[in-house]
């Protein structure tokens, strides 16, 4: 979605609003590009969120998400630059957080918040007449293998997910030895939307360049596609290996965007999430 410069349009007006059939006829309009926030708009994630919307007289014109926790959460923007400046000046406003933009709005996120250098991102879709499976042997994790997966994730991650991650989403592994060495999983599904979104994909260093990300990915893909119309994940631009593989899968590029670490000018918080930074930059499709 294009985006104009902030300051031509200063009757922008922005307001909180709960209207999810409103939030999703503006999100559709990139379906892809607003994938975790269209699944975001399911029950049992829609109250875990705030959202903001910006208005040109009676036209919406821009909205802001914000998941709710402990600070720093994701935040993200999509629409014209002005109504974005307007969610982030009168209605979101935390003092850090993990926002998905794209380039062009990055100004008007500026004019409130200090943003961290990162890597571009790149999402990536499929649907079902693009994917190609990946023949290997995985299975599909339960619930109560949950620690086994943490223990992976550890060591690439550094955090930590709950049984109900696995229980509510789709979780491939694969194991070498009967250790399980590589996995992956799901962010966000959207039943109504038939949408879905990848994530929390790794391999244990002493084992990659095996394609083990390439085929727990596909296992993931390939549940999902069953109920799902288009499936989507990101990675890092400056991650070729990793788009290679994504696309050996069908996955092809969408669009690039920015994820940053961002600071509400005036806050604290820069010095005290900096080693949240250095975390942050080794996320790939683990974050939200």
């Amino acid at each position: 979605m294009a985006t104009i410069a902030l300051g031509r349009h200063p009757t922008a007006v922005a307001r909180p609003t709960t209207d999810r059939t409103l939030l999703h006829a503006f999100l559709a309009r990139d379906r892809l590009y607003a994938a975790y926030a269209i699944c975001d708009l399911e029950e049992r994630e829609f109250a875990r969120t705030r959202w903001g919307a910006a208005y040109e007289g009676d036209e919406l014109i821009a909205v802001g998400l914000e998941y709710t926790g402990p600070t720093p959460q994701p935040l993200f923007v999509m629409g014209r630059a002005d109504g974005i400046g307007a969610v982030l000046r009168d209605v979101i406003r935390p003092r850090a957080a993990y926002i998905a933009a794209q380039a062009g709005m990055l100004p008007a996120i500026e004019s409130y918040y200090r943003v961290d250098p990162g890597p571009q991102m790149v999402r990536m879709w499929v649907d079902r007449a693009r994917f190609r499976p990946y023949p290997a042997t995985v299975q599909r994790l339960l619930p109560v293998e949950i620690g086994e997966l943490n223990k992976l994730y550890q060591l690439g991650f550094g955090s930590w997910l709950p049984s109900s991650a696995i229980a509510d989403g789709v979780y491939y592994g694969l194991r070498v030895n009967g250790r399980l060495v590589a996995a992956a999983g799901t962010h966000v599904v959207s039943p109504r939307a038939r949408l879905a979104v990848v994530g929390n994909v790794l391999t244990h260093v002493d084992h990659r360049g095996r394609g083990f990300a390439t085929a727990v990915t596909g296992a993931v893909t390939g549940e999902l596609l069953r109920t799902c119309d288009q499936v989507v994940l990101n990675v890092r631009a400056d991650n070729p290996p990793a788009i290679n593989a994504y696309r050996r899968l069908g996955y092809a590029e969408h669009t690039r965007f920015e994820e940053r670490l961002i600071h509400r000018l005036g806050s604290p918080w820069p010095d005290l999430t900096a080693p949240l930074r250095r975390l942050f930059t080794r996320k790939e499709t683990h974050g939200r």
